[in-house]
This record gives structure tokens, sequence and C-alpha cells, in this order.
């Protein structure tokens, strides 16, 4: 299985935003994103962990920007299904979780861009009502999540080595903070390069 070489810890601010770094001070878990997919000709994206070790990944075998993208484990668990409903101009994701035995009926949560046309997406949990809000979400590498009361609760941006080299528009870094389900997290993020057509 692929690997990259983890950066130290001192290095692995995604950008030099002060949300970024507001969550490293709070304590935080970084992973890099890959917007490629593992397997030859396929679309998608890998996430690898601090350990440089596949965590994640995305293989959509269909077209890119596909209406049903399914989020995997390192070893090819399904463990969201993001699907697209389009409604004339209107257009939503919904995300399904999965587990040992097969997917959820409701959606785990929803998004949609937001409606004053902005660079914005809305998104919101089924059940509980919380939201949460992407800002920038239109940028393919450079964004921000935050909570109903406006607390960044993750950031992505492109990744810089170790010697301050900026990497690629497609290779990137993630930092959740703790206080947010990672696994939701990530599930945004992949929604993201949907909208973008970036997988």
């Amino acid at each position: 299985m692929a690997k990259i070489q983890p950066l130290p810890a001192s290095s692995s601010s995604p950008s030099s935003t002060d949300d970024c770094q507001s969550l490293q001070l709070r304590g935080e878990q970084v992973y890099t994103v890959w917007m490629k997919s593992l397997v030859f000709s396929g679309n998608g994206c890998t996430v690898y962990g601090a350990d440089g070790r596949v965590a994640f990944r995305v293989d959509n075998y269909g077209c890119r920007g596909g209406r049903d993208v399914f989020f995997m484990d390192g070893a090819g668990k399904t463990l969201i299904r993001i699907q697209r409903k389009s409604f004339g101009m209107f257009r939503r994701w919904e995300a399904c979780r999965y587990f040992a035995g097969g997917e959820e009926t409701r959606p785990w949560f929803r998004v949609h861009k937001a409606r004053s046309g902005g660079a914005g997406a809305a998104v919101t949990m089924n059940g509980c009502g919380r939201t949460y809000s992407i800002d920038g979400c239109s940028s393919k590498s450079e964004y921000k999540i935050s909570g109903a009361g406006g607390e960044v609760v993750a950031a992505i941006g492109r990744k810089q080595t170790a010697s301050g080299v900026v990497l690629g528009e497609d290779v990137l870094t993630l930092t959740v903070g703790p206080e947010v389900d990672h696994l939701l997290v990530l599930g945004m993020v992949v929604v993201c390069g949907l909208m973008n057509r970036c997988m």
C-alpha cells in the first residue's frame, strides 16, 4: 500500500492563517489529502494519516463528479456513501453511513451551496439539527469548516514541505480540531471535491 513520509510536527500546519494555528494550539489531527485516486485512470482522492499510511480513500470508477461515491477506509471497507441529488438548478449532496448491518436508510448529513450565491456551503446533520458552514468551498485548495457558533473546527490548505516549499494544488493538508467527528469532516471534504469536480 502507498505510503508518504510524514512531516515533523512543527511543520504540519496547512497554512499560516490564524484559523489553522488556533486549531493546532487546541490539539488536532493532521491529514494529507491527495486529490488523486490510487486506481489507475480512476477519479477520487487519498487521505494519509500522520504516520504516512493510507487512512481513507475514494475511488470513483465512473466519470469525474459522479452521482454515487463511496468513502472507504484504507482497507477498502465502505464508511460513507455520498450521492448527488439534482432538482433543476438546486443541487445537494447526501451522505449515508455504513455499519456492520449495511447502509443507514436516512442521510447522516446534507450539503447544499449557500443560497446567497457566495462561495460557501451549508451542512445540516440529520436528527440533531446541528449545522456547519464551509467557507470558501468553491476554492479547490483552501477553505475552512465552522460550527454553528462560528468556531473553526477544521481547515484545509496547500501542503508545505519542511523547508517551506508549497506543493501542487492537488496535495492538501487537512487540520481537524478535537471537538468534531473526523469522519464527518472528511466526508465534507469529499463533497467539496465533488462540488469542484476534483474527483
